[in-house]
C-alpha cells in the first residue's frame, strides 16, 4: 500500500519575494486596521455626543469590519508559524473559530440597534445635526483611505479580499450617516436618524450571516465553494491511463483558501504507482488548486472491507 503528499516548493527567490509580498500585505491590513479602528470610536463617541443613533450603529458596523481586519492580519501571522508535534496542521484553523464567533457576536448588536432603533422612531430625540455631519464626513473619507490601501491588491489576495468587502461595507455606511445627518440638519427629520441605523444594522446582519455560514461550512469539513467533488473525481480519472478506478475521495479547507484531499486509487498496472502519483498530484494541484493531497494506493481491491467502498463516496 502507497501513500504520498503533494506539497508545493518554490526556488528562494521566489520563497523571498513571496516573504517580502506576506510582509507587505500585513503592513496594508495593519494600517486599515489602525485606521478604522480609530475611526470607530470617534464615531462612538460622537454618537453619545450628539445622540445620534445612527453613528452608533455604523461606530458598531465599524467595529465589525475592525474585528474582521484585525482577524485578517492575525491570521496572516499565524499562517506563517510553522505545524508543530501538537497542531501538525498549524494554525491557519484559528482564523475560522474566531470568524464564527464574531458572527455570533454580531447579532446580538444587530439585536440592540434594531431595539433602540424603533424606540427612537416612536419617541425622537434632539441630535446635534452639526458634530453628526462632521464626524460622519470624516468616516466617509477614512473608509475611501481604507478601501483604496487594500483594493490595488484585493484580486490576487483572498484575505485582503474578503476585508476589502467589509471596509465597503463600511463606506456604504458612512455615506448613509452623510445623508441622514443632512436630512436632520435641513430638514428637521430626526427620524432619518433611527431609519439610518436600521439600515446600518442590517449590513452588519448580511456580514454576520454570511460569516457565520462560511465559517460553519468550513468547521464541518465541507466541501471547498465552486469545487465539485464529482469533477475532481472525474478529472483524476483522466489524469493517467492506469488509474482504474477513485474512490474515498474527500476534499475540505482547513481554512480560507487552503485545500485538502484524501483519496484511494485502483491501477490497472501497479508498477505505475510512481508516475499516476505526479499526475494526480500535479491535476490536483493545478485544476483545483489543492496543495496538500493524501493518496492511498490500493493493491488490487480496497482494502477496507467496507461495502461502500467503491461506491464513490465524498
Amino acid at each position: 500500500m502507497n501513500h504520498a503528499h503533494s506539497h508545493a516548493h518554490d526556488h528562494h527567490d521566489h520563497s523571498h519575494s513571496r516573504a517580502k509580498g506576506v510582509v507587505g500585505r500585513e503592513r496594508r491590513l495593519l494600517f486599515a486596521f489602525v485606521l478604522t479602528a480609530g475611526m470607530m470610536l470617534a464615531e462612538a463617541a460622537g454618537g453619545w455626543w450628539s445622540g445620534s443613533l445612527a453613528l452608533l450603529a455604523d461606530a458598531g458596523h465599524m467595529l465589525v469590519d475592525a474585528a474582521a481586519l484585525l482577524l485578517a492580519l492575525f491570521a496572516a501571522r499565524m499562517a506563517r508559524r510553522p505545524a508543530d508535534a501538537r497542531r501538525t496542521y498549524g494554525y491557519g484553523r484559528m482564523e475560522v473559530l474566531a470568524g464564527f464567533v464574531n458572527a455570533l457576536t454580531q447579532f446580538v448588536l444587530v439585536g440592540l440597534i434594531a431595539y433602540e432603533a424603533i424606540e427612537r422612531l416612536f419617541k425622537p430625540v434632539q441630535i446635534l445635526s452639526g458634530v453628526m455631519l462632521g464626524v460622519a464626513v470624516i468616516g466617509l473619507l477614512v473608509n475611501l483611505i481604507v478601501l483604496r490601501s487594500l483594493h490595488d491588491h484585493a484580486h490576487d489576495d483572498v484575505n485582503i479580499g474578503a476585508a476589502s468587502l467589509h471596509v465597503l461595507g463600511d463606506l456604504l455606511g458612512s455615506v448613509g450617516a452623510v445623508l441622514a445627518a443632512l436630512a436632520v440638519r435641513w430638514l428637521s427629520w430626526n427620524w432619518a436618524d433611527p431609519a439610518l441605523s436600521l439600515l446600518v444594522s442590517l449590513l452588519i446582519l448580511n456580514s454576520a450571516w454570511r460569516l457565520l455560514r462560511r465559517s460553519t461550512h468550513i468547521l464541518l469539513e465541507g466541501v471547498p465553494e465552486g469545487m465539485d467533488p464529482h469533477e475532481v473525481e472525474t478529472a483524476l480519472r483522466g489524469a493517467d491511463a492506469s488509474i482504474r478506478d477513485v474512490h474515498h475521495l474527500h476534499v475540505w479547507q482547513l481554512a480560507s483558501g487552503s485545500r485538502m484531499a484524501t483519496l484511494h486509487l485502483e491501477l490497472h498496472d501497479q508498477d505505475a504507482g510512481a508516475r499516476v502519483l505526479a499526475a494526480v498530484n500535479r491535476t490536483l494541484l493545478d485544476r483545483f488548486g489543492i496543495r496538500h493531497a493524501t493518496v492511498q494506493i490500493d493493491p488490487d481491491s480496497c482494502p477496507d472491507g467496507s461495502p461502500g467502498c467503491s461506491a464513490h463516496h465524498h
